[in-house]
Protein backbone atom coordinates (compact mmCIF):
# COMPACT_ATOMS: atom_id res chain seq x y z
CA UNK A 1 0.00 0.00 0.00
CA UNK A 2 1.12 3.37 -0.82
CA UNK A 3 2.04 5.49 2.41
CA UNK A 4 -0.24 8.09 2.89
CA UNK A 5 0.38 8.38 6.69
CA UNK A 6 1.08 11.58 8.12
CA UNK A 7 2.62 12.76 11.51
CA UNK A 8 -1.10 13.08 13.12
CA UNK A 9 -1.85 10.85 16.16
CA UNK A 10 -5.03 8.99 15.63
CA UNK A 11 -8.09 9.70 17.50
CA UNK A 12 -10.85 7.89 16.66
CA UNK A 13 -12.48 5.81 18.85
CA UNK A 14 -11.09 1.86 18.31
CA UNK A 15 -13.36 0.02 15.89
CA UNK A 16 -14.50 3.14 14.15
CA UNK A 17 -15.96 2.36 10.77
CA UNK A 18 -13.88 5.33 9.47
CA UNK A 19 -10.74 3.06 9.85
CA UNK A 20 -12.15 0.97 6.82
CA UNK A 21 -12.86 4.10 5.04
CA UNK A 22 -9.42 5.38 5.30
CA UNK A 23 -7.56 2.53 4.30
CA UNK A 24 -10.02 1.75 1.22
CA UNK A 25 -8.59 5.45 0.04
CA UNK A 26 -5.40 4.69 0.50
CA UNK A 27 -5.68 1.90 -1.68
CA UNK A 28 -7.88 3.45 -4.11
CA UNK A 29 -4.87 5.89 -4.30
CA UNK A 30 -2.66 2.79 -5.24
CA UNK A 31 -4.63 1.51 -7.64
CA UNK A 32 -5.37 5.14 -9.63
CA UNK A 33 -1.24 6.29 -9.45
CA UNK A 34 -0.59 2.39 -10.72
CA UNK A 35 -3.12 3.92 -13.64
CA UNK A 36 -1.01 6.70 -14.07
CA UNK A 37 -2.54 9.42 -12.09
CA UNK A 38 0.09 12.03 -10.55
CA UNK A 39 -0.48 11.85 -6.46
CA UNK A 40 0.21 15.28 -6.39
CA UNK A 41 -3.00 15.61 -8.78
CA UNK A 42 -5.46 14.30 -6.58
CA UNK A 43 -6.94 17.39 -3.95
CA UNK A 44 -9.03 16.54 -0.99
CA UNK A 45 -11.29 18.66 1.53
CA UNK A 46 -13.69 17.61 4.49
CA UNK A 47 -16.09 19.06 6.86
CA UNK A 48 -16.34 19.38 10.87
CA UNK A 49 -16.85 15.80 12.20
CA UNK A 50 -15.42 12.78 13.32
CA UNK A 51 -15.04 12.36 9.41
CA UNK A 52 -13.22 15.25 8.47
CA UNK A 53 -9.82 13.85 10.74
CA UNK A 54 -9.29 11.72 7.83
CA UNK A 55 -7.70 15.04 6.06
CA UNK A 56 -5.05 14.97 8.83
CA UNK A 57 -4.30 11.35 8.32
CA UNK A 58 -3.68 12.12 4.62
CA UNK A 59 -0.34 13.29 2.95
CA UNK A 60 -2.20 14.66 0.33
CA UNK A 61 -3.31 18.21 -0.70
CA UNK A 62 -6.36 20.38 -0.47
CA UNK A 63 -7.90 22.51 2.20
CA UNK A 64 -9.34 21.14 5.33
CA UNK A 65 -12.64 23.21 5.31
CA UNK A 66 -15.59 24.39 7.65
CA UNK A 67 -18.95 22.34 8.44
CA UNK A 68 -21.13 21.75 5.35
CA UNK A 69 -18.65 24.11 3.19
CA UNK A 70 -16.58 20.97 2.09
CA UNK A 71 -18.01 20.56 -1.10
CA UNK A 72 -18.07 24.18 -2.34
CA UNK A 73 -14.38 24.14 -1.28
CA UNK A 74 -13.53 20.85 -3.43
CA UNK A 75 -15.65 22.39 -6.13
CA UNK A 76 -13.67 25.78 -6.41
CA UNK A 77 -10.94 23.91 -6.69
CA UNK A 78 -11.67 21.55 -9.56
CA UNK A 79 -12.70 24.78 -11.32
CA UNK A 80 -10.33 26.61 -10.92
CA UNK A 81 -7.86 24.02 -12.08
CA UNK A 82 -9.51 20.94 -14.20
CA UNK A 83 -6.49 18.82 -14.14
CA UNK A 84 -7.04 18.18 -10.34
CA UNK A 85 -9.17 14.95 -9.15
CA UNK A 86 -10.99 16.55 -6.54
CA UNK A 87 -12.47 14.98 -3.44
CA UNK A 88 -14.26 15.66 -0.77
CA UNK A 89 -15.01 14.00 2.58
CA UNK A 90 -18.25 14.69 4.19
CA UNK A 91 -19.99 13.57 6.79
CA UNK A 92 -23.96 12.72 7.04
CA UNK A 93 -24.85 15.56 9.23
CA UNK A 94 -22.17 17.83 7.70
CA UNK A 95 -23.65 17.65 4.31
CA UNK A 96 -26.90 16.72 4.67
CA UNK A 97 -27.89 19.12 6.99
CA UNK A 98 -25.44 22.56 7.09
CA UNK A 99 -24.20 20.91 3.67
CA UNK A 100 -27.04 20.31 1.96
CA UNK A 101 -27.74 23.28 -0.41
CA UNK A 102 -23.97 22.97 -1.87
CA UNK A 103 -23.90 19.20 -2.19
CA UNK A 104 -27.16 19.07 -4.65
CA UNK A 105 -26.13 21.98 -6.62
CA UNK A 106 -22.93 20.49 -7.35
CA UNK A 107 -24.92 17.57 -8.48
CA UNK A 108 -27.12 19.58 -10.22
CA UNK A 109 -24.35 21.46 -12.46
CA UNK A 110 -23.09 17.86 -12.62
CA UNK A 111 -19.48 19.08 -11.63
CA UNK A 112 -16.41 16.69 -11.89
CA UNK A 113 -15.87 16.09 -8.43
CA UNK A 114 -16.39 13.17 -5.98
CA UNK A 115 -17.73 13.03 -2.50
CA UNK A 116 -17.74 10.72 -0.17
CA UNK A 117 -20.47 10.09 3.05
CA UNK A 118 -19.27 8.81 5.64
CA UNK A 119 -22.66 7.88 7.07
CA UNK A 120 -23.00 7.15 10.99
CA UNK A 121 -26.61 8.46 11.06
CA UNK A 122 -25.18 10.48 14.48
CA UNK A 123 -23.55 13.55 14.86
CA UNK A 124 -20.61 11.57 16.65
CA UNK A 125 -17.79 14.05 17.23
CA UNK A 126 -20.51 16.14 19.72
CA UNK A 127 -21.55 12.87 21.51
CA UNK A 128 -24.36 11.62 19.76
CA UNK A 129 -26.93 13.95 18.55
CA UNK A 130 -29.58 12.80 15.60
CA UNK A 131 -28.71 13.89 12.53
CA UNK A 132 -30.70 14.13 8.99
CA UNK A 133 -30.29 10.75 8.24
CA UNK A 134 -30.75 9.26 12.19
CA UNK A 135 -33.83 6.46 11.48
CA UNK A 136 -36.79 7.02 13.13
CA UNK A 137 -37.01 6.44 16.91
CA UNK A 138 -33.11 6.88 17.18
CA UNK A 139 -32.75 7.31 20.89
CA UNK A 140 -30.13 10.43 21.45
CA UNK A 141 -29.05 13.17 23.67
CA UNK A 142 -31.62 15.09 21.35
CA UNK A 143 -33.96 12.46 21.08
CA UNK A 144 -34.66 11.35 24.48
CA UNK A 145 -38.18 9.74 23.50
CA UNK A 146 -36.83 8.41 19.94
CA UNK A 147 -36.28 10.94 17.32
CA UNK A 148 -39.79 11.60 15.38
CA UNK A 149 -38.45 12.46 11.98
CA UNK A 150 -37.96 10.53 9.14
CA UNK A 151 -34.70 10.29 7.93
CA UNK A 152 -33.86 11.86 4.42
CA UNK A 153 -32.70 9.32 1.52
CA UNK A 154 -29.29 10.08 0.19
CA UNK A 155 -28.99 8.08 -2.60
CA UNK A 156 -32.72 9.30 -4.05
CA UNK A 157 -31.94 13.28 -3.24
CA UNK A 158 -28.43 12.79 -5.55
CA UNK A 159 -30.18 10.85 -8.08
CA UNK A 160 -32.63 13.13 -8.85
CA UNK A 161 -30.52 15.63 -8.46
CA UNK A 162 -28.14 14.99 -11.03
CA UNK A 163 -25.33 13.09 -10.02
CA UNK A 164 -24.10 11.31 -12.91
CA UNK A 165 -22.65 8.47 -10.55
CA UNK A 166 -24.06 6.68 -7.80
CA UNK A 167 -22.74 4.30 -5.08
CA UNK A 168 -23.09 2.85 -1.95
CA UNK A 169 -20.16 0.74 -0.11
CA UNK A 170 -19.57 -0.40 3.07
CA UNK A 171 -16.19 0.15 5.59
CA UNK A 172 -16.77 -3.49 6.53
CA UNK A 173 -16.29 -4.37 2.85
CA UNK A 174 -12.65 -3.35 2.36
CA UNK A 175 -11.32 -4.23 -1.14
CA UNK A 176 -15.06 -3.60 -2.49
CA UNK A 177 -15.23 0.25 -1.23
CA UNK A 178 -11.23 0.30 -2.45
CA UNK A 179 -12.65 -0.48 -5.85
CA UNK A 180 -15.87 1.81 -5.78
CA UNK A 181 -13.63 5.18 -4.41
CA UNK A 182 -11.45 4.95 -7.43
CA UNK A 183 -14.76 4.00 -10.26
CA UNK A 184 -16.08 7.40 -8.57
CA UNK A 185 -12.62 9.19 -8.82
CA UNK A 186 -12.24 8.15 -12.75
CA UNK A 187 -15.53 9.11 -13.57
CA UNK A 188 -16.46 12.60 -15.23
CA UNK A 189 -19.03 14.01 -13.44
CA UNK A 190 -20.25 14.48 -10.13
CA UNK A 191 -19.97 11.28 -8.31
CA UNK A 192 -21.68 10.11 -4.63
CA UNK A 193 -20.30 7.36 -2.59
CA UNK A 194 -22.51 6.91 0.44
CA UNK A 195 -20.50 4.69 3.21
CA UNK A 196 -22.11 3.01 5.75
CA UNK A 197 -20.02 3.28 9.01
CA UNK A 198 -20.51 2.06 11.40
CA UNK A 199 -20.07 4.13 15.33
CA UNK A 200 -18.73 1.97 17.99
CA UNK A 201 -19.48 4.64 20.37
CA UNK A 202 -23.10 6.19 19.58
CA UNK A 203 -24.61 4.19 16.87
CA UNK A 204 -22.93 0.73 16.60
CA UNK A 205 -24.44 -1.13 13.75
CA UNK A 206 -21.69 -3.31 12.79
CA UNK A 207 -24.08 -6.54 13.03
CA UNK A 208 -27.17 -4.87 11.59
CA UNK A 209 -25.36 -4.29 8.21
CA UNK A 210 -23.08 -7.67 8.48
CA UNK A 211 -26.52 -8.98 8.63
CA UNK A 212 -28.10 -7.42 5.60
CA UNK A 213 -25.40 -5.58 2.79
CA UNK A 214 -25.25 -7.39 -0.06
CA UNK A 215 -23.34 -6.49 -3.82
CA UNK A 216 -25.37 -5.94 -6.49
CA UNK A 217 -24.13 -5.70 -10.31
CA UNK A 218 -23.80 -2.43 -11.66
CA UNK A 219 -27.77 -0.40 -12.56
CA UNK A 220 -27.57 0.71 -15.66
CA UNK A 221 -30.68 2.71 -15.87
CA UNK A 222 -32.17 5.51 -13.95
CA UNK A 223 -35.31 3.79 -13.47
CA UNK A 224 -33.94 0.70 -12.20
CA UNK A 225 -31.58 3.19 -9.78
CA UNK A 226 -34.15 4.67 -8.37
CA UNK A 227 -36.51 1.48 -7.77
CA UNK A 228 -33.05 -0.71 -5.81
CA UNK A 229 -32.65 3.15 -3.92
CA UNK A 230 -35.91 3.40 -3.11
CA UNK A 231 -37.15 0.21 -1.48
CA UNK A 232 -36.71 0.07 1.87
CA UNK A 233 -37.39 -3.86 3.26
CA UNK A 234 -34.91 -6.70 2.98
CA UNK A 235 -31.34 -6.23 1.79
CA UNK A 236 -28.87 -3.26 2.00
CA UNK A 237 -27.82 -2.84 -1.38
CA UNK A 238 -24.20 -2.46 -2.63
CA UNK A 239 -22.11 -1.31 -5.66
CA UNK A 240 -22.16 1.10 -8.31
CA UNK A 241 -25.87 1.97 -8.38
CA UNK A 242 -26.03 4.31 -11.50
CA UNK A 243 -23.51 5.57 -14.10
CA UNK A 244 -23.93 7.82 -16.79
CA UNK A 245 -22.12 10.06 -19.48
CA UNK A 246 -23.38 13.93 -19.06
CA UNK A 247 -22.03 17.35 -19.81
CA UNK A 248 -19.91 18.90 -17.15
CA UNK A 249 -19.79 21.51 -15.36
CA UNK A 250 -16.52 23.17 -15.96
CA UNK A 251 -16.29 22.03 -19.88
CA UNK A 252 -19.92 24.20 -19.79
CA UNK A 253 -18.60 26.84 -18.39
CA UNK A 254 -14.91 27.66 -20.42
CA UNK A 255 -14.36 25.17 -22.40
CA UNK A 256 -10.69 23.87 -22.70
CA UNK A 257 -9.74 26.47 -20.32
CA UNK A 258 -7.60 25.81 -17.64
CA UNK A 259 -7.36 28.88 -15.20
CA UNK A 260 -4.07 28.12 -13.18
CA UNK A 261 -2.21 27.07 -16.48
CA UNK A 262 -3.14 29.44 -18.46
CA UNK A 263 -3.46 32.45 -16.14
CA UNK A 264 -1.53 35.81 -17.30
CA UNK A 265 1.37 37.04 -15.80
CA UNK A 266 1.81 39.64 -13.36
CA UNK A 267 2.65 42.47 -15.75
CA UNK A 268 0.15 41.38 -17.84
CA UNK A 269 -2.55 41.70 -14.97
CA UNK A 270 -0.79 45.13 -14.32
CA UNK A 271 -0.98 46.63 -17.81
CA UNK A 272 -4.59 45.56 -17.99
CA UNK A 273 -5.11 47.46 -14.83
CA UNK A 274 -3.39 50.42 -15.94
CA UNK A 275 -5.90 50.34 -19.26
CA UNK A 276 -8.61 49.84 -17.59
CA UNK A 277 -7.40 53.19 -15.45
CA UNK A 278 -6.26 55.45 -18.03
CA UNK A 279 -10.20 55.53 -19.55
CA UNK A 280 -11.11 57.55 -16.28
Amino acid sequence: MMDLSTYAENTWCPGCGNFGILNAFKNAVKMLTDEGIERGKIAISAGIGCHGKIFDYLNLSGLYSIHGRSVATIEGMKIANPRLKCVSFVGDGDAMGEGLSHLLFAAKRNVDITVIMHNNGVYALTTGQFTPLSEKGFKSKTSLGGNIEEPFNPLLLLLVSGASFIARGYSGRLEHLSTIIKEAILHKGFSFVEVLQPCVSYNDTYKYYNERVEVVEDTLTYEEALKIIREKKGKIPLGILYRAQKPIYHEELYGSLNPVEQRMSRKERLDRVKGLLSLY
